[in-house]
């Protein structure tokens, strides 16, 4: 073939699969436009609260301008983003004694943010909320505790935080916690204890979705066996890709389709590569392995964005989710499984869980038990 035949093939193929790729993206953007992303899990408040410039002072971060971090309403926007879990991190290795007053300046911080610019966000309590505030072109915002620690033991500060706008709640950080196991710390009760089954249970009474990121293999099962709404994971990723103990194996994964739960999947590079060498396609690997163990209605997008030190190339920050959902495109999504993947599933878990709280609440008052009760002295 002569040389510029086959240069001339190559521009030509070029152009096809530009053109292709300018369709993908453009179908994204159109889903997108018509139905909420909702990630699971971002850092922003914690983000604020570490700011070296001015520690905890919302309007000097300033996410008006180009913020230091992942996350600002310009980027959010060019990200198409309609709604987010805002994680209320606070660290497991704090004193007991300070876990609630942390806990509740960063939930301050979250809704200082959220007062702070009302023509972007508006707090949401319910899914129909999250679709409202999205039809009036702004971002819906929750809240999400990360890590049973922040409750003290209290099954009363649980419902404080609730009341406070927290809709989810990850049952342990990276330490083992004196009710529930941690995936990253040595086990002390093989899952949940006594108490542990409770809280869950009061969760499930309140509407507060159960958060298993972060929790063992053990505790997860515990709290499958509990839970009588769906639980989720907000920023996991699966196992048999990235052999990390964060990550879902697939003995949970398989049992998400009767419990209604969702795994919201992570960018942290190290939970998605063995290498921790992570693009956009891979991301999308874990999406397409979720789907194939556990179902289309079972996952979702959880970048925990502020809360890594080193992104997905291709994913740097909150303005990149189209991209991804255009490699879901590429690959085949319809434009119904790319909605829920970006938030119908998570929606859909959410009312499922508020009816649950309903049901419950008709039938029981607000539990009054302790853990020197239920598990003894000390939560031993």
């Amino acid at each position: 073939m002569p040389r510029y035949l086959l240069l001339t093939l190559l521009a030509a193929a070029g152009c096809v699969a530009a053109a292709q790729d300018d369709t993908n993206l453009a179908r994204a953007k159109a889903v997108l436009e018509q139905y909420p992303l909702i990630d699971g899990h971002n850092d922003l408040p914690w983000a604020i609260r570490e700011y070296a410039e001015a520690p905890h002072d919302v309007l000097a971060y300033d996410i008006t301008r180009r913020a230091p971090g992942h996350t600002d309403i310009a980027r959010l926007r060019q990200g198409m983003v309609g709604g987010q879990f805002w994680s209320v991190y606070i660290p497991s290795d704090l004193e007991p004694d300070e876990f609630v007053r942390v806990q509740l300046e960063q939930i301050d911080i979250a809704r200082q943010v959220i007062d702070a610019y009302p023509e972007t966000f508006a707090l949401a309590g319910t899914a129909d909320d999250v679709e409202r505030i999205f039809r009036d072109g702004k971002i819906a915002s929750m809240l999400g505790l990360e890590g049973g620690h922040a409750i003290a033991n209290s099954l009363g500060v649980l419902r404080a935080y609730y009341r406070l706008g927290a809709r989810y709640m990850t049952l342990t950080h990276w330490k083992t916690i004196d009710w529930a196991d941690a995936a990253t710390d040595e086990p002390r009760h093989d899952g949940l204890t006594v108490f542990g089954e409770a809280v869950v249970r009061e969760m499930n009474w309140l509407g507060m979705l159960v958060d298993l990121s972060h929790v063992s293999h053990a505790t997860m099962s515990d709290a499958l066996d509990v839970s009588e709404a769906p639980v989720i994971f907000s920023h996991s990723s699966a196992r048999a890709l990235a052999d990390v103990v964060r990550n879902v194996p697939d003995a949970i994964l398989e049992r998400l389709p009767a419990n209604g739960g969702v795994v919201m999947v992570t960018f942290v590079p190290e939970y998605l590569s063995p290498d921790s060498v992570a693009s956009v396609a891979t991301v999308a690997d874990h999406i397409d392995y979720i789907r194939d163990v556990a179902g289309i209605d079972h996952v979702g997008i959880g970048g925990d964005f502020d809360g890594i030190s080193q992104a997905p190339e291709g994913l740097e920050d909150v303005s990149t989710y189209p991209v991804l959902f255009a490699e879901l495109a590429r690959r085949g999504y319809s434009d119904e499984d790319m909605a829920k993947v970006a938030g119908s599933n998570i929606l859909r878990a959410m009312r499922e869980a508020e009816a649950t709280a309903a049901r419950l609440r008709d039938e029981r008052a607000a539990a009054v038990v302790t853990i020197e009760e239920l598990d003894g002295p000390a939560g031993q």
